[in-house]
Parts: structure tokens; sequence; C-alpha cells
């Protein structure tokens, strides 16, 4: 199959780090290797290919190191912890990814991109922070915490309940968006937007890290609009979106139009926190003009291009 299609692939997080394993770099490059496995399969197909990532665990980790090493080192702030996980993630992916390439015989560059996102300072969601992150803390922590500026809330039980939130403004614009267009233009896979991107505002003529965190599957459907994709491809752990997901009258679904989409997502079948984000980032992307989005499993992936697996959701096709 030769093709000059474009199309950005959006990894989830069990594409990078299994949860069943301890999170150990030599865990998640195994876990890479096998994404990396399924993106080259693609490659092969003669797509051109941009990758975006989540960084939650990896964040969440260094997060936590930050806490601990405290009294010894200055702790980073969030937007700089997110740059570095981009660093992180974006190494172990273009290394095995090239590995990947190698054995099919392509020889193609593999580039990170550390990428800073723009987000509006007056977006609501600075005024109600929702997104929790890094480690969990206990009562006497969270008072130390709020007098630094920490907004956390309750959200476990047990001795450590509380956990920092931070907000989850809208992508607006991304910063490197030309580079990242010149480079998949003369032949490069291109990994940008890890995370979400770096969440940045813009003052003057300068840009400043804010402490937000960006959802993922958003920055992903801006991302393939900025770069006119024709395919968005995001991948998570199940085969196919679901309605009335968990219950006995679950029903999977095949294909989407915008319309069926943007209707279920407002009776309350993909919540916030899991495919909720997913299926408003394929709306949006399929709105901008782009001509498909799939949702789906890494292992389902190649199939789901092929219309064989997935939820596909178009303009113009009705659930099935």
């Amino acid at each position: 199959m030769n093709t000059t299609k474009t199309i950005v692939i959006a990894l989830g997080g069990n594409a990078l780090l299994d949860p069943n394993t301890n999170g150990s770099v030599s865990e998640q490059i195994r876990t890479i290797e096998r994404s990396c496995a399924t993106i080259a399969q693609i490659i092969a197909r003669g797509y051109r290919v941009a990758i975006t990532h989540g960084n939650g665990p990896q964040v969440g980790n260094l997060l936590i190191q930050q806490e601990e090493a405290k009294d010894i080192v200055p702790p980073l702030p969030l937007d700089v912890c997110g740059a570095m996980t981009q660093g992180q993630l974006g190494y172990l992916i273009q290394q095995k990814l090239r590995e990947a390439l190698g054995q099919l015989g392509i020889a193609r560059p593999v580039v990170t991109v550390v990428t800073q996102v723009e987000v509006d300072p007056n977006d609501p969601a600075f005024a109600d922070p929702t997104k929790p992150i890094g480690p969990f803390y206990a009562e006497r922590e969270r008072l130390v915490l709020e007098q630094k500026g920490y907004i956390l809330k309750r959200v476990g039980r047990g001795s450590k309940p509380w956990r920092r939130v931070v907000a989850s403004p809208e992508p607006k614009d991304i910063v490197e968006i030309e580079s990242i267009k010149e480079l998949i233009a003369t032949g490069s896979i291109v990994i940008a937007c890890g995370g979400g991107g770096v969440p940045v505002v813009r003052e003057g003529g300068h840009w400043r890290g804010v402490e937000a965190v960006i959802d993922k599957d958003l920055a992903s459907a801006l991302l393939a609009e900025e770069l006119e994709a024709e395919i968005l491809l995001i991948l998570t752990n199940v085969e196919r979106v679901a309605l009335h997901f968990g219950t006995p009258q679950q029903v999977f679904i095949d294909r989407m139009s915008v319309r069926e989409a943007r209707r279920y997502l407002q009776e309350g079948h993909f919540p916030a926190g899991s495919m909720g984000p997913k299926v408003e980032a394929a709306i949006r992307f399929v709105e901008s003009g782009g001509e498909r989005a799939y949702i789906t499993s890494l292992e389902k992936a190649c199939e789901a291009l092929e219309g064989r697996a997935g939820t596909e959701v178009s303009e113009r096709v009705t659930a099935g």
C-alpha cells in the first residue's frame, strides 16, 4: 500500500508504560518496543507520520522525586517537569522506532520536538482546577502545600487522601508548528506535543510556562488540524468505543458520524476522565476538515486503518 497521507498517532499511556509493571525504564522500553513495532508497520504503508503521547505516569513519578528531594535541591515547576518527560519519552521512542524501521529496511529520521502549546490565561479551567497530578498527601502535608499556593482536593481514602490538582485549559496554538511542518515535509517522523505539550501563555513578546496540564488527545487533534492531516489515530486500552460501557446494555460502535458522536457525548456515554476527551478530539478533528479519526487499541491499529477494527468517526457514517 502506497499513500501520501499524513496521520497523527496519539499513543495512550498503556502504549508507553504497562500498568502491571514496576515503571522502571527497562519496563518502559519493553512496552515502547511493542508500540514502535506497530508504528513502523504503519510507516511502511507510506504514511507521513507525527506521533503524540501521554506522560501521566512519568510526570507523576518525576513530581514524587521533586517532593522527596526538596530539602536537598529546589523542586522544579510543573512546566519544566512536562518538558523533561517530553525529552525522556521522545528519546526512548526515537531510539526504538528507528530500530523497528531498520528491521523493515526503512531508513527515516525520527525527531522529537519539545513542544510548547499556547493556552489562554483567562481560560475558565484556571478558576476550577480538576486535573490530579503527583503523589497523595496526608492532612499535615496538605496544610503546608496550601501555604505554598497549591490547590489540593480529597480524591482518595486512608492516611493520604489529598492530591494536588491543576487546571486543564484548552490548547489554542502550537508554538513550534512551523518547525514540525518542515520536518515532516522533508521526510522526518516527528514526535511532538508529548503530554499535551508544555502549556504556555504569551506575555507581550515572551512566553511563560504555567502550572497546568493540557489534554493529550485535544492537543493531538489540534496538531492534526494544523498539519492538515487526513487521519487521526487515537490509541487507547480498548478496541472500540462503547455505549453504556460496563453495563448489561453495553453496545460497541464500529462507526459514528460527527453528529452521532456529539449526541452520544452529550448524553453522557463517554466520561470526561476516560473516553470523553478521545471522542471530543475525534469530533474536532473531523469538523476541522480531517477525513477520519479512529479510536482503537495498539494491537488493532493497522486493522483499524483498513476499516476492520476500532471505532471510526467521520462526517457521514452511520453507527453500527
